[in-house]
């Protein structure tokens, strides 16, 4: 239970209280639990879709308003990383120069247009979902993104140095999570296009795929993991899930 308040206090801004010492190996099982939480998440985010659309709101509107919301209840913090991702990568210099502009603690214009991207895609992806009431492609796309954290969080992933999360989480994730996670949400997807049951499974496939290059990118560039690393995975991969399970084959 101390993994699951951890999980949820770290990931949410739900009213849960995590343990008052946490170590890398309860850092690691509240990382391992992550994908839950996602589903949380999920059935938040597409229970808000179908009441704003059952409100009236037209569907992008409604899109947009749980783009909003998500990012309310992750405090913003996966939006913030992504930016500072992206601004990072942008820079030029060693992984040092790199880590100080992500610490900056402001968006330049690479992390601007990336946040503007990422809230535009999700919106409009979220609102075709919700024309063909595929409310469960909703939440799988925002699961996805916590699954691709459990794959960022693999043996052999180091953390940036002075990244506190970084440190707690980098490298925490065996064999059995790292795999079964992803058996699991891509046997789910098949039920995420009810129309072609073969492109769910291809839409999960290939969005957790990228997630290994992207982060071993940002590990390479910028001297191990972090915890802006870890918001850009799941701002990306919720991005490109809600686009692919839109397409109707």
């Amino acid at each position: 239970m101390n993994s699951v308040r951890l999980a949820v206090s770290w990931l949410t801004v739900l009213p849960v209280t995590g343990p008052d010492t946490v170590d890398r190996r309860a850092a690691g099982h509240a990382i391992a639990l992550a994908p839950l939480v996602g589903l949380l998440l999920g059935g938040l985010a597409a229970a808000a879709t179908r009441l704003s659309v059952a409100a009236g709101l037209t569907t992008l509107l409604a899109g947009l308003l749980t783009v909003g919301l998500l990012a309310l209840l992750t405090r913003g913090m996966h939006l913030d990383g992504l930016a500072d991702t992206v601004d990072g990568l942008g820079s030029y210099g060693p992984p040092e120069r790199a880590r100080q502009i992500m610490k900056s603690g402001g968006a330049g214009p690479f992390g601007v247009a990336a946040l503007i991207f990422a809230i535009a895609i999700q919106a409009v992806a979220f609102a075709a979902l919700a024309d063909e009431h595929r409310w469960f492609a909703i939440v799988l796309a925002v699961a996805l993104g916590r699954v691709a954290v459990v794959l960022a969080c693999r043996r052999g992933i180091g953390a940036a140095p002075d990244s506190g999360f970084g440190t707690l989480v980098a490298g925490t994730q065996p064999l059995a999570p790292v795999l079964s996670w992803p058996i699991l949400a891509v046997a789910a997807s098949v039920f995420a296009v009810p129309a072609n049951l073969w492109l769910g499974p291809l839409v999960a496939v290939a969005v957790l795929a990228l997630t290994v290059p992207l982060t071993r990118h940002c590990v390479r560039r910028f001297g191990g993991l972090s915890g802006d690393v870890l918001g850009a995975v799941v701002e990306i991969t919720v991005s490109l899930a809600a686009v692919g399970f839109s397409l109707v084959g």
